[in-house]
């Protein structure tokens, strides 16, 4: 069955649609790559990438509605909590040649698979480090970040993000933070946690632009837009 490609809203997505279904995608920058098992889509303008919902927040809430989308083509992206790469890669293929992304990864052994990344992706430069101290790897990122991306699971998120949107941007710089609410507290109303979380964004001078539930994708999830006030 023939595919078809059709760009999204959002710069840099794309939805497929093959039949009755529908999915998100990215064009690959490495093509006959597949990262982390996801399908292959090769059409007459370049290959495609399908992006998973149930394995990127960023995609989830991309597919939950999400209208301000700061991570674009040619985007300078500080992605903390890169894991081994799977949302990373997606990002790689949206900010393109002309983009960089700074991925932090605190553990050595899951950082090998991002570094094995990083060997095909030349806009993908990792960092085994702990994203609460960005004055230990602040030497290694060279120039002002556009987007800080975040996805630690920590209690103290609002203030991770902060200390890095600090140490790397300028005014009206962005900012994405997925709040994970158990990982602050396991005990407590998801909604009360969302709404600390946001009033100590809120106490730290950002603005909040979006906020989008990603439930049922992700559990206890919420993934929230931020911008540095000028």
């Amino acid at each position: 069955m023939i595919a078809k490609v059709e760009k999204h809203r959002l710069p840099g997505v794309f939805t497929i649609k093959t039949g009755d279904r529908s999915s998100l995608a990215t064009r690959s920058l490495v093509p006959g790559a597949s990262v982390y098992g996801e399908k292959l889509i090769e059409t007459e303008d370049g290959e495609y990438r399908l992006w998973m919902p149930r394995r990127s927040k960023l995609a989830a809430s991309i597919l939950k509605g999400l209208k301000e989308m700061p991570i674009q083509p040619g985007s300078r992206v500080l992605y903390l909590g890169a894991a081994s790469g799977t949302t990373v890669s997606h990002v790689s293929d949206v900010v393109g040649l002309h983009g960089i992304i700074y991925a932090v990864e605190f553990s050595p052994r899951v950082a090998r698979k991002l570094l094995q990344l990083s060997e095909t992706r030349t806009n993908v430069f990792p960092i085994v480090s702990d994203a609460r101290h960005p004055t230990r790897y602040s030497p290694l990122v060279a120039g002002s970040i556009d987007v800080v991306y975040q996805d630690v699971a920590q209690m103290d998120q609002a203030r991770i993000l902060f200390d890095n949107l600090s140490a790397f941007c300028s005014d009206r710089a962005w900012g994405m933070i997925a709040i994970k609410a158990r990982s602050i507290d396991s005990t407590a109303d998801v909604k009360v946690v969302y709404k600390k979380e946001i009033s100590a964004l809120e106490n730290y001078g950002l603005e909040i632009v979006e906020m989008v539930d990603l439930e049922p994708l992700e559990k206890d999830h919420m993934m929230v837009v931020i911008r540095v006030k000028g």
